[in-house]
């Protein structure tokens, strides 16, 4: 039998000083492709990129979501059976890798969400006001979509044809949870599994400062309450 293609999109805005650190420990047992995402960097991430062997796809438009679009549209020529998002400032852990894609391989879920844990995550990698925007939005999903998950991780793994069958949308902070509110309506398999988290490498664009966190937040609660309207 054919080994699963397994694709890992990495998006990124200006993480010259983390992008090596991150795709030198993505392992190429487990993953066959590595596609970095250059959303507007005015620094040398893309040509780091380049370096380490990843296909490099370049989406001016800034936002997260858009990012992630552009990898998706990308990905349609290659159909791979597994997709894996993971930022690119380090603060996930590469090796990690294998634990978010093995419920896929193994057990047939669909979706498997890396979850953050106080006791796998590094002091002081997730500000007090992220930490509670994170546990706001986890309520409001469980209280109006009915839906209980216990972070909104970006380290995720999802089937490609269920990835599609999502038709995802948002072009920001809105994507994670857009996708976990998808995959909830479809009744898609989900799991969540404890991962390391660590502080990043430079400036977070949301975390950093409570203005990013409050637009973040904003974009988010928003989406919740979007789709709890449909």
């Amino acid at each position: 039998m054919k080994e699963p293609r397994i694709c890992l999109v990495v998006p990124a805005l200006n993480e010259a000083n983390a992008i090596g650190k991150v795709l030198g420990e993505v392992s190429g047992e487990v993953v066959d492709m590595v596609i970095v995402v250059d959303n507007g960097s005015t620094d040398d991430t893309s040509s780091i990129a380049l370096s380490y062997g990843a296909e490099v796809l370049f989406e001016p438009k800034r936002g997260y979501g858009n990012a992630c679009l552009a990898a998706t549209r990308f990905l349609e020529k290659i159909k791979p059976e597994i997709v894996v998002f993971m930022d690119g400032d380090y603060s996930s852990y590469p090796r990690e890798i294998d634990k978010i894609v093995k419920p896929i391989l193994k057990n047939n879920y669909d979706l498997v969400i890396g979850r953050r844990t106080q006791s796998k995550m590094e002091r002081g990698a997730m500000p007090f006001h992220a930490r509670l925007g994170n546990r706001i939005a986890v309520i409001l999903l469980r209280l109006l979509q009915g839906y209980s998950f216990s972070d909104l991780g970006p380290f995720r793994a999802i089937t490609w044809k269920n990835l599609q069958r999502l038709d995802m949308k948002s072009q920001t902070f809105g994507w994670t949870v857009e996708m976990m509110i998808k995959a909830a309506r479809l009744n898609l398999r989900i799991l969540e599994v404890d991962v390391s988290y660590r502080r990043r490498i430079g400036k977070s664009k949301i975390s950093g400062s409570l203005a990013g966190s409050v637009r973040a937040g904003f974009r988010i609660i928003s989406t919740i309450v979007r789709y709890s309207l449909d």
